[in-house]
């Protein structure tokens, strides 16, 4: 089925694979993660003054550094296809693949559109995974700081 370039994904044709599942996934948010939140924490220990959930921008980031123009989203493995070839295989073998996989990869050309729009406007857009903000917290904020400050000096 081709859909119009504007017209979004319907999973009312599918059905969950069990309500736990639906239980589960009415339970995670898309605002104030943990991961987020460690990510935000780390960053105001380092003196970055940000904003959080900015709705104006696109996509609506979930940190921005207005100062440098920089949107950062932090992205969920699962949710947004990390290891999505390896992770699409495991997928198309358990329960209510074709909801999974479908779900999962309009996830993926949703963020590819929200950052190509960011970037249209102007924005540095910064994606990280929950797994390297959990296990390396320090590195990603780094790596944030060195790209802000990029973004500043290019600006000049």
């Amino acid at each position: 089925m081709k859909r119009k370039k504007n017209e979004s994904v319907s999973y009312a044709s599918f059905k969950s694979s069990s309500p736990a599942a639906s239980k589960m996934g009415r339970g995670n948010g898309s605002k104030g993660t943990a991961p987020e939140r460690l990510l935000q924490a780390a960053m105001r220990n380092k003196g970055l003054r940000f904003r959080a959930n900015v709705l104006s921008l696109p996509g609506c980031p979930d940190i921005v550094l207005s100062e440098y123009h920089v949107a950062i989203f932090c992205d969920g493995d699962f949710w947004h296809g990390r290891h999505w070839r390896r992770r699409r295989e495991k997928m198309a073998r358990g329960a209510n693949a074709d909801y999974w996989i479908r779900k999962i990869e309009q996830n993926i050309r949703r963020d590819r559109e929200v950052s190509r729009l960011l970037r249209k406007l102007g924005w540095l857009v910064i994606r990280v995974w929950e797994s390297a903000v959990l296990t390396n917290t320090d590195r990603v904020v780094a790596l944030i700081q060195t790209a802000a400050k990029e973004k500043a000096a290019s600006r000049s």
